[in-house]
């Protein structure tokens, strides 16, 4: 019989296992010092991501150095108050973007569209949007699927990718966005995969890789996420409940296995 697991002594071997804030004690009817100042500062930690600027003039530089199409866009939200207070407003594209967009879209469809945006957390899209994409074209181009126009989003919500991906033509939209901070997780970033978009869908038909930061989803394990549901959806022609995602299953069989010696 396998021997039964040590029990936890205390909530510190809890707190071992898990960011939350568990175990912190108490001071009378307070938390600790210590522990008031650990969460303020990781509540100003997430504040500064929400607040911190947006590098979209580089970013777009880089996926231009990528090979791909690159241009800088922005949604009808004026500055981040707008941004934070009409989350419609970062759902639609300013007219000169709109425009833009349009002219680009004239007679050239494409496979995907790709949208990187600031989102609720710029810090984290400006670390690993680039790096994310520079994994995912060598999937892409074993699934023979091509990247149209890579637009950079100021102020921008994940159903903007919506309009962007109907302006040009294309077949899917997907979206690198800034996540909502957490006190845990300042800086993730999302992925939303969206099948046939169009202005209205819901977030029912769109597929998400979340938490893609230090302690999260690695940079490699979120392209080779994205690139499985990319494959499989346009082979099945759906995104979102309909699509599950057995990319880990696919990785376990496709583990060199360790051959017994006898």
């Amino acid at each position: 019989m396998n021997p039964r697991p040590p029990l936890l002594q205390s909530p510190r071997d809890l707190r071992r296992l898990t960011p939350a804030r568990v175990g912190l004690g108490r001071t009378g009817a307070s938390l600790p010092t210590q522990a008031l100042l650990d969460f303020t500062l990781d509540h100003a930690r997430a504040r500064d991501a929400v607040h911190s600027t947006f590098d979209s003039a580089r970013l777009a530089a880089e996926l231009a150095a990528l090979g791909l199409a690159s241009c800088e866009v922005s949604s009808r939200a004026r500055g981040r108050r707008d941004y934070l207070v009409r989350p419609d407003l970062g759902r639609q594209l300013d007219p000169a973007s709109h425009d833009a967009l349009a002219r680009r879209g004239v007679g050239a469809p494409c496979d995907l569209a790709l949208m990187v945006g600031d989102g609720l957390s710029p810090t984290a899209v400006n670390a690993r949007a680039v790096d994310v994409v520079r994994g995912l074209l060598p999937r892409l181009a074993a699934a023979d699927l091509t990247i149209g126009v890579a637009a950079v989003a100021t102020g921008a919500r994940v159903a903007l990718g919506d309009e962007i991906g109907v302006l040009l033509g294309a077949r899917m939209v997907l979206v690198l966005i800034g996540e909502r901070p957490g006190l845990s997780a300042p800086a993730s970033m999302g992925a939303y995969l969206t099948f046939a978009p169009r202005p209205g869908i819901t977030d029912a038909e769109r597929n998400c890789v979340s938490n893609i930061h230090a302690a999260g989803i690695s940079n490699d394990e979120a392209a080779y996420k994205i690139g499985w549901l990319l494959r499989e959806s346009f082979a099945r022609q759906i995104s979102g409940v309909a699509l599950k995602d057995d990319s880990a299953l696919q990785a376990r069989d496709l583990a060199p296995r360790r051959v017994e010696q006898t």
